[in-house]
């Protein structure tokens, strides 16, 4: 799997760059004495004083809020396993847990990354394609590279709906508490993998995200699930990002056509 998502990765990486904005200065950077990007600084504030998260964002590979090294292909942990830095096992339902080892099994078949599908809001987090925030008065948006997909996160008041439609990111509405913007997600997919290995996102999913920009460089998202049947009780994880500057989003749209006769299971 790891050979077919990367060899994927480096087509997308062979398109002509001359015509892409990869190379031009982000604006409003704050910087130390030297000219250098100060990302320490404050985090940026909206017009209405709450954190501003709007930016061009990607993975922490490491424990904290640390990037990769400067050519270095790796990968969050939690891209392969989302519970890769939790003290205990995933609370795994039965079922939910004979469904983990049946994925693993089959060596990963049915990934929905291999199969080029959305990967939802939690996978997401983890992946190494960057991602573009955009927040305004009532709305945040998230524009992801991988497969021009995108997320609606509303911060106008809105409630959940009562009786979503199932889809791949789910319904998401947001409030501030401080400087923390919490959003709640309802409305799955019963079908969602969060990682790697195969473990699980349900239809009765809800997940509560905390958003925080200590400072100017880097962006924490906790992420509490709570998916009664795939999990005993619910758990949480915390993801690290870190800005990218002086680039932007590039198209890229996974397509399977010669992979997918490859993807034959154990």
């Amino acid at each position: 799997m790891r050979i077919i998502h990367w060899s994927t990765i480096g087509l997308a990486l062979l398109s002509p760059l001359s015509a892409q904005w990869v190379n031009y200065p982000t604006s409003g950077v704050p910087r130390t004495a030297d000219g250098k990007p100060n990302l320490g600084a404050p985090a940026p504030r909206a017009a209405d004083g709450k954190p501003d998260f709007s930016g061009l964002w990607e993975p922490s590979t490491a424990g904290g809020n640390s990037a990769p090294v400067a050519g270095a292909a790796e990968l969050a942990p939690e891209f392969t396993n989302i519970a890769a830095r939790l003290k205990e096992p995933l609370p795994y339902r039965p079922a939910t847990l004979e469904l983990v080892k049946a994925r693993q099994a089959d060596n990963g078949k049915g990934n929905p990354d291999g199969l080029c599908l959305p990967l939802g809001m939690i996978r997401m987090h983890s992946h190494p394609f960057p991602r573009k925030i955009l927040q305004v008065p009532g709305l945040i948006a998230i524009l992801y590279e991988k497969n021009v997909d995108y997320r609606q996160i509303f911060t106008d008041g809105r409630p959940l709906p009562a009786d979503p439609n199932p889809s791949f990111n789910g319904y998401s509405s947001g409030k501030w508490e401080g400087d923390t913007l919490v959003v709640e997600t309802i409305g799955f997919r019963d079908d969602l993998w969060i990682d790697g290995s195969g473990n699980p996102l349900t239809e009765s999913a809800r997940v509560t995200e905390r958003f925080r920009r200590p400072n100017f460089g880097n962006l924490e998202i906790e992420v509490t699930v709570d998916d009664p049947k795939a999990y005993t009780k619910a758990w949480t994880v915390k993801l690290n990002h870190h800005i990218k500057l002086d680039t932007d989003l590039m198209e890229y749209f996974c397509e399977n056509e010669r992979d997918i006769a490859h993807l034959v299971g154990k």
